[in-house]
């Protein structure tokens, strides 16, 4: 009898782990009629888009949302364009498009990077740009990225569109500036200008994995060989992505020595919180952000003066 009660009670518990709880389902074909349902449904309604972070959430129940929004049948949120001095990507734009994409890799290498370590084939075919962005999984690798480009997001809410730099984005773990009832529709960086490089470089346990630690660097050029501006952020090595100021600011006006990307390093490895867990001590993974930092210099810097 005890032996049946504790089969039936490891069924229940394998049953609960695969089975999301019930939820509503609404697929919306425009922005307004999505917030709307937002409003209407309340804090506990969540976005679906590709749902490669949402739906094992829901199934282990460690989430369980009282209201699906599909945004999947609202044209027009996926692209990825230069205009008005902007690199512009819609939110729905799949991780596959970014990895494909002839634009990013020539201007903008370091969303391909990323885009290329980011799961497998499968989860690239349906994840998004806008999802990954706001799941804010602090192991994400596009949230680093884009706060080194020093990029801003388009939200739309009920109060209409407003725009949050990327660095002022992420809060916390699973946590950012996006309200409830609003919905990522756009990414912006900075458009491309010659003498500008880029490059993601990043340690994982397995092809497809979360990153042990993860480095995003943007540097641009001027005449002289000297930086006039950096980004740098990490992932993987805190409650949340990273921006290593320190870094990015002593970079600028000096040259790309050996020397300078050595102390750049460091000082973004002192940028790094990391803390002990499956995928390492923190104080390995505090300094493979040093390496990662120098690597990813070096090929940022390669880019910038037209090298491989």
């Amino acid at each position: 009898m005890l032996e049946c009660i504790l089969v039936r009670a490891l069924c229940w518990v394998l049953d609960i782990g695969m089975i999301p709880a019930p939820f509503e389902y609404s697929s919306p074909k425009s922005l307004t009629e999505a917030v709307a349902l937002l409003q209407k449904s309340g804090p506990d309604s969540k976005i679906l888009a590709g749902g490669q972070s949402l739906i094992p959430v829901m199934k282990l129940r460690l989430g369980s949302p009282s209201h699906l929004i599909d945004i999947n049948n609202i044209d027009g949120l996926s692209y990825i364009i230069e205009s008005d001095g902007h690199l512009k990507i819609g939110a729905l734009t799949r991780m596959s498009d970014l990895e494909s994409s002839e634009l990013l890799e020539k201007k903008y290498p370091i969303i391909s990077d990323a885009a290329r370590e980011i799961a497998d084939p499968t989860v690239r075919n349906l994840g998004t740009a806008g999802g990954n962005i706001s799941h804010a999984d602090p192991a994400n690798d596009l949230p680093a990225v884009m706060i080194a480009l020093d990029a801003e997001f388009v939200l739309a809410g009920p109060e209409g569109i407003r725009v949050v730099k990327a660095k002022d984005f992420f809060l916390d773990a699973f946590t950012t500036a996006l309200n409830h009832d609003e919905i990522m529709t756009e990414i912006r960086a900075p458009q491309y200008s010659f003498g500008t490089g880029s490059a993601y470089m990043k340690l994982e346990k397995r092809a497809g994995d979360f990153a042990i630690a993860g480095v995003a660097v943007n540097v641009m050029l001027n005449k002289d060989g000297t930086c006039s501006k950096a980004g740098i952020g990490l992932t993987a090595v805190g409650q949340k992505s990273i921006e290593a100021e320190k870094a990015e600011e002593f970079l600028i006006n000096k040259k790309s020595t050996d020397d300078t990307i050595a102390m750049a390093a460091k000082l973004a490895s002192e940028a790094a919180m990391p803390v002990t867990d499956l995928r390492g001590p923190a104080e390995y993974k505090t300094k493979m952000v040093r390496v990662l930092t120098s690597r990813a210099l070096k090929r940022a810097y390669m880019r910038a003066v037209g090298g491989a």
